[in-house]
């Protein structure tokens, strides 16, 4: 069932199904909604489950962020989502972004589970390549406005981003896009041993987006963690093997 709710000035759009006393909450990747992870969500229902599948702020249905948010932000959010709706101990399941916010928040609070389904979270190693990219791009922020003005260099600015971003980064909005470049660079490395809960990794071994090097490591520096790997898959794991991943899924919500 399709519901909203509104916290600290933002309102979200959100589905609801089920009323069982364990409580999923279900977080999609950057660019995505609800509706893309709703396989995730249908995993979860059934099994003695509440399940809430969030159009995160920015995102879907719901509002955008009143502000520049990083991963702090969004995770405060969800938990005082959580708090809002009486859940206590929430099963966590997050795709990509949402694995981010799954990380910090179980890293924080009391989580009965959580599933990371190709999650982002680790910063990526930058080769050359990067650096080449990044660095006169930085030096011409700086250079242009004394060159060409102030208007126009934003313009020759823009129009470079655009060139060199990635989709994400292009069909986002002005806000949204500030935001993408605070997340991204956001490591989240030292909380992955702070979480006490159980964990599921889900990963397609083609992911390069969040590739398996990530799932390695999150496996290893998370106390009880476990990895399904699926050979063939990339990094909409869940889409590619879905009666797989709503079985594996169906049986970690099920184990004591």
């Amino acid at each position: 069932m399709e519901q909203r709710i509104e916290i600290d000035g933002v309102g979200m759009r959100y589905d609801k199904y089920g009323s069982g006393s364990q409580e999923v909450i279900v977080m999609h990747g950057w660019g995505c909604k609800a509706s893309t992870v709703d396989i995730l969500a249908q995993a979860a229902t059934g099994n003695n489950t509440t399940v809430y599948n969030l159009d995160l702020p920015g995102f879907g249905d719901s509002d955008e962020p009143t502000s520049v948010w990083g991963v702090d932000e969004y995770t405060s959010f969800v938990k005082a989502f959580a708090d809002r709706v009486g859940i206590k101990k929430p099963v966590l399941i997050g795709h990509s972004f949402g694995g981010r916010i799954s990380i910090l928040y179980s890293s924080k609070w009391d989580t009965e589970k959580i599933i990371l389904v190709d999650a982002a979270g680790i910063k990526p190693h930058r080769g050359a390549k990067y650096y080449f990219k990044v660095i006169p791009f930085k030096i011409a922020k700086k250079i242009l406005p004394l060159l060409a003005g102030r208007k126009r260099s934003a313009a020759i600015i823009d129009k470079w981003r655009r060139k060199a971003g990635s989709s994400d980064y292009n069909n986002a909005s002005p806000l949204m896009k500030k935001i993408l470049s605070k997340v991204v660079n956001e490591d989240l490395t030292d909380r992955l041993g702070l979480i006490s809960a159980p964990t599921l990794l889900i990963w397609g071994a083609k992911d390069t987006a969040t590739p398996l090097s990530d799932a390695k490591k999150m496996e290893k520096r998370i106390p009880d963690a476990g990895l399904v790997l699926y050979p063939e898959a990339g990094h909409y794991s869940f889409l590619d093997r879905p009666a797989q991943t709503q079985a594996v899924i169906a049986s970690f919500l099920k184990t004591r």
